[in-house]
């Protein structure tokens, strides 16, 4: 049953006419398909229509005046954990780093910040980044809290074609098109979108696509079932390999492996909209407005770097990783009696507690060419025998 507006706080009448003309943009795209496009074509417009999707439009979507509070949100002190991973690679690899979809900017500054106390700074620091609206942020954010190294940051629009250092990316797995698959009467089915008097729903067609029955042929047979599949967050994770000459590639997100993640008891998927600091199971609410997402099967993200001839480096929890990224000893180093101490405390109750970030999120390594010691951050506990 599609989620009622009245229970959601309203858009502005500024964000509501966005959203319309997204949703017609939609609508258009599926009457020239026939009348059906698969849900990770959906996805793609509702996240990445230039000027009107999530992702590429003008709307607020990080901290209390968005939709959620990513982990460098809640403290600096995230940050600060990564560049110990950061600074020990590039000491041993040398070249740059690279963040993927750096949100507002506060992730980049905290890692500079704390490379330059470790004496690790690289000579420049590059953001994959599309969307200018989010370039624009980005770079105000770096001004106010690294004006001096501010300079370092270049921004790019593709992937460097050679690249040596390491490739960052915290929640942007989650957020790349994936497709839905449902068994119905035995037969796997993909989940679509289609109009229905003029609105935006579900619609299943049998797959014929050998790629996608390959996966769904390693779930549950419970008919009913549903669930996601990665391809393009696959392909990225092949891509980053084929671009990455020397180094690592640090991945953080909200996910399991595969046998978690295809468990019989969640049947019903994992993807999930996110809405004003709302939880929306109506993936058609407010499109351009209203952020998408599913939970990473770090197990196929594995299989891609194994594909692209890259090295599992370590795979554990968020609290293991920052844990052993020294987070807990950067801590104690604020005064106790300080307003900064009991909010960090605070944070990292968030970032570490087993009912909140620290179990659902997991820290994922891939590297090539590298033979120094394990890298702070995988040297304690190490599960990378459930992927």
């Amino acid at each position: 049953m599609r989620q009622q507006e009245a229970q959601l706080p309203a858009p502005s009448a500024e964000a509501l006419a966005s959203s319309q003309q997204l949703l017609s943009h939609i609508a258009t795209q599926i009457t020239a398909a026939g009348g059906w496009i698969s849900f990770a074509d959906y996805m793609r417009l509702a996240l990445y229509s230039p000027g009107l999707g999530y992702y590429t439009g003008g709307a607020a979507k990080f901290g209390t005046a968005g939709d959620f509070i990513t982990a460098p949100g809640l403290s600096p002190l995230f940050g600060g954990a990564l560049a110990h991973t950061i600074g020990h690679v590039l000491a041993e690899a040398g070249g740059t780093v690279l963040e993927i979809g750096a949100g507002t900017g506060q992730l980049a500054a905290q890692i500079l910040a704390e490379l330059e106390r470790l004496e690790q700074l690289p000579a420049q620091y590059a953001i994959l980044e599309l969307s200018a609206e989010l370039q624009e942020r980005q770079l105000a954010t770096l001004r106010t809290l690294v004006p001096h190294l501010a300079e370092r940051v270049v921004w790019l629009e593709r992937l460097p074609a050679e690249f040596t250092g390491v490739m960052v990316g915290n929640e942007v797995l989650d957020a790349m098109p994936c497709e839905v698959m449902q068994l119905v009467d035995g037969v796997w089915q993909q989940r679509g979108v289609c109009l229905t008097d003029g609105q935006l729903s579900w619609a299943n067609r049998p797959c014929q696509d050998p790629v996608l029955l390959a996966h769904c042929a390693r779930w549950p047979q419970i008919d009913g079932y549903c669930s996601e599949i990665q391809l393009e967050a696959q392909g990225f994770i092949r891509a980053l390999g084929q671009s990455l000459q020397r180094g690592l590639i640090l991945m953080l997100d909200y996910g399991f492996p595969a046998g978690e993640f295809y468990h019989p008891e969640r049947r019903m998927g994992t993807l999930i909209g996110h809405y004003r600091h709302h939880t929306v199971h109506d993936p058609f609410f407010h499109p351009g407005l209203t952020d998408l997402t599913c939970h990473v099967d770090f197990s196929a993200m594995y299989t891609a770097a194994d594909q692209a001839g890259l090295a599992l480096d370590g795979y554990t929890s968020q609290a293991s990783y920052l844990i052993d990224c020294g987070i807990l000893e950067q801590a104690r180093q604020l005064d106790s009696k300080s307003v900064e101490y009991l909010r960090t405390a605070a944070a990292l109750q968030k970032l570490l507690g087993h009912a909140e970030m620290g179990e659902l999120f997991k820290a994922i390594a891939f590297s090539r060419g590298l033979s120094g010691p394990t890298a702070p951050g995988f040297r304690q506990q190490d599960r990378s025998g459930e992927l």
